[in-house]
């Protein structure tokens, strides 16, 4: 069995029971089930995020910024560390290439229309919605009090404000039933032949929707239903979130 040493060191911010549930952590998880790498989790809550990375890595964005240390970052067994999804999934690709280790497709057709859909497209739209609920309903103590001051900060407004003004499940149904369903539209393409984006072909693409999907459902559980109805094709949707179950291991 590979040590610690030997593995990637996955770094991702756990919910109140110890769980996964942010959309761009979950990227990187589902790209190393998938790829099969060895890997293991560093449980990192928000406050400790910078001090963490910053010993590591310069900073993506003038501190104090929240933007200058995120997470998902990773660690290779070599030392190498890499922050953002989409230049981790980039540095899995070139470290574990095909086809040895299956290919994420990261210059799939379908995978450059629906990221802008997601964001900022979809998550700009639902501020509203996730924002105060990865706050009251997901995050541990220590990550929500940090949350709670930073996201007020940027958005000049109490939480509760930002989700009376601009939460609801009305959201979905007014503000984004448009955009939700140009993604059914686009995961319909090939449903005759699988429930992934292409068919029976497992791409980045399922799980970036996916990722969003889980944090969606985790920040509104509650309103989950409507967003699904609002896609125009719950259950193709549902598919999906079966479809990719295999590589949705967080206990590693």
């Amino acid at each position: 069995m590979a040590t610690n040493r030997d593995q990637i060191t996955f770094y991702d911010i756990p919910d109140k029971d110890g769980h996964a549930w942010s959309l761009n952590p979950w990227k990187t998880r589902f790209a190393l089930n998938y790829k099969r790498l060895p890997y293991h989790t560093e449980w990192t809550e928000y406050p400790d995020i910078a001090p963490t990375l910053r010993p590591h890595l310069p900073p993506a964005a003038p501190e104090p910024s929240t933007s200058a240390y995120t997470i998902p970052t990773i660690k290779f067994p070599d030392g190498t560390y890499v922050m953002d999804s989409k230049e981790i999934a980039q540095a899995l690709e070139e470290r574990y290439p095909s086809p040895q280790y299956p290919s994420l497709h990261l210059d799939s057709p379908v995978l450059a229309k629906l990221e802008p859909l997601v964001n900022p497209g979809l998550l700009g739209k639902v501020v509203g919605i996730f924002v105060p609920g990865v706050a009251k309903r997901v995050l541990a103590p220590a990550s929500a009090d940090y949350f709670i001051k930073t996201r007020e900060e940027a958005f000049g407004m109490k939480l509760d404000e930002l989700e009376k003004t601009q939460g609801g499940v009305g959201v979905y149904t007014d503000k984004i039933a448009g955009q939700l369903r140009e993604v059914t539209s686009l995961l319909n393409e090939t449903k005759d032949k699988g429930p992934f984006f292409e068919g029976d072909k497992v791409t980045y693409a399922d799980f970036v929707w996916v990722g969003f999907l889980i944090l969606m459902r985790k920040a509104d559980e509650e309103g989950f239903e409507k967003l699904l109805e609002a896609t125009g094709d719950r259950e193709a949707h549902v598919r999906l979130l079966d479809g990719v179950k295999p590589w949705a291991d967080d206990s590693i």
